[in-house]
């Protein structure tokens, strides 16, 4: 059997609960990707042109430190990496992640949390930014998913 690592960042707790229910689907592993510098509500305000995370996403070079390292990520067969979607795609501390991980060799999905906006976007971002990678699918998460759903969509 496979062994997954579910890693998320999650600015609201949206996509920290999605995680947590793909782990009591899966009973894969938790991550939180978590930034080194916790982002406050006014480095969120997407309203703001200088706020901290519209700077980041206006820069594709940027990658926010990340806290904590995986150490054990060659023990993972499947890595699904789960965020909130900022400005269409996925926030550049993702990229973060992605770059400071081996995850050749792995099996990769994506899910996002947003409301409205679906996961094509991010997951062909990531797979044209990270071509030798293998991104097998993703998925936008409502609150709705039951555990069929998600094994389902993993192909389990």
């Amino acid at each position: 059997m496979s062994k997954i690592l579910i890693s998320y960042f999650s600015a609201s707790g949206v996509s920290r609960r999605a995680a947590e229910r793909i782990k009591s689907a899966t009973n894969g592993d938790l991550f939180e990707i978590k930034p080194l510098i916790p982002y406050t509500d006014e480095d969120l305000d997407w309203t703001n042109k200088e706020s901290r995370s519209s700077l980041e996403m206006q820069d594709k070079n940027s990658r926010p430190e990340i806290k904590e390292k995986v150490i054990n990520i060659g023990e993972y067969d499947t890595v699904i990496i789960g965020f909130p979607v900022w400005w269409y795609t996925a926030p550049t501390i993702i990229n973060t992640f992605i770059e400071q991980n081996d995850l050749n060799g792995k099996k990769i999905f994506i899910f996002v949390t947003s409301g409205s906006s679906s996961y094509e976007g991010s997951f062909n971002n990531l797979k044209q930014a990270y071509p030798t990678l293998n991104f097998v699918g993703g998925r936008r998460f409502n609150g709705t998913e039951s555990n069929a759903d998600i094994l389902n969509w993993l192909n389990m």
